[in-house]
This record gives structure tokens, C-alpha cells and sequence, in this order.
């Protein structure tokens, strides 16, 4: 999971297309915001087309998780946005709630896999992968129980996993630009360049 330090840490940049989105998407969830073009356009961009590039930059620094974790959830945002499309499109029909939770539920099932492979990282890592679990799995059940607002709720724990997202990734950022770390994210005996 170690970054090489002879490229760029992609991790920043992936993380912040990840968490940026999540807080547009979840400010829509919590009922602040309705939903609107910029949220589906930075879910298309940002939050997918840039993060999957992420996860190819991962790739090539050699660092499996991080790829696994980019690569998927920019595919997710797409996927997401493409879902929301095709019954407009009229390419297919819209989901039925049993249907899109059980399609949340199986991103909750990939993230808390994801949240193990996190136990070897930083706490913040850790903190964004848990609560991106407790997202999915909010979202999924208050589909599938058709409860809108168990949606408010995972909403507003939306906004926390994004914010904690883009914490980390500023993190990274500012100690990769100073040469150490400006905050400190790591436990001890782990190194803080772990990419998530």
C-alpha cells in the first residue's frame, strides 16, 4: 500500500475527487440542496472520469489498494449517474427502491472490505472508509424500507464521510508540498503516505 516516492502520490487527487462529490451528492441527500446539473456533472467528472484516472496512476505506482479503491469508486459515480440517466433516455426502466438499495448495499459490501484493508493505515483512512460503509448501508435500507427520511439521516453522515475525504486529502497534499507532515494522520508505525 506504500506510495512510491519517486512519482506523484495520485491519492490526493483521487481523494478529493471522491470527497468533494460525496458532499455535492449528500447536500442533496440531507434536503439543503435540490438535485441539479452540478451534481451530476461532478459526479461524471470529478467524482468518476478523475478519480478512475487516479486509480490508473495507482496502478502504475504499483500500489493495489489504492487502484482497487479509485479505479472502483470513480466506476461507481459514473455508474451512478448513468443509472439516473437511462430511464430519461428511455433506454431502460427506472430501478424500483428493492432494486436500488440492493445496488447501494452491494457498494456498502465492496466499502467494508475496502475498510479492512484500512486497519494497516492511517486513522483517517480508516475514518473515510467506516464512514463511507455506514453511507452505503443507510442509503441501501432507507431505499429498500422506502424510509425518505432515514435518506436525511445518511445525508448528513454523507457530509461527514465527504469533509473527512477532503481533510485527508488536503493532508496529504500540504505534507507531500512541505515534505512532512503537516497534520499529523498516521498511527503509530505506519507511515502517513499510505495512499488510500
Amino acid at each position: 500500500m506504500a506510495h512510491n516516492s519517486t512519482k506523484a502520490d495520485p491519492a490526493p487527487l483521487g481523494l478529493m475527487g471522491f470527497g468533494m462529490t460525496t458532499v455535492l451528492l449528500n447536500l442533496h441527500n440531507a434536503h439543503i440542496v435540490p438535485m441539479g446539473a452540478a451534481i451530476l456533472a461532478m459526479g461524471l467528472v470529478f467524482g468518476g472520469a478523475t478519480q478512475f484516472v487516479a486509480g490508473l496512476l495507482e496502478y502504475a505506482n504499483n500500489n493495489t489498494f489504492g487502484m482497487t479503491a479509485f479505479m472502483s469508486y470513480g466506476a461507481f459515480w459514473l455508474s451512478l449517474v448513468v443509472l439516473l440517466f437511462l430511464p430519461h433516455w428511455g433506454l431502460a426502466p427506472a430501478s424500483s427502491p428493492a432494486l436500488m438499495g440492493s445496488y447501494l448495499l452491494m457498494w456498502g459490501l465492496f466499502t467494508a472490505i475496502m475498510t479492512i484493508g484500512t486497519l494497516h493505515a492511517s486513522r483517517m483512512h480508516q475514518v473515510v472508509f467506516a464512514s463511507l460503509t455506514l453511507l452505503f448501508v443507510l442509503l441501501g435500507c432507507a431505499e429498500i424500507l422506502e424510509q425518505p427520511m432515514l435518506t436525511v439521516v445518511a445525508g448528513y453522515e454523507g457530509l461527514f464521510c465527504g469533509f473527512s475525504a477532503i481533510c485527508l486529502a488536503a493532508m496529504e497534499l500540504l505534507a507531500a508540498q512541505s515534505r512532512h507532515a503537516v497534520v499529523p494522520v498516521g498511527v503509530a508505525g505506519v507511515p502517513t503516505e499510505i495512499a488510500a
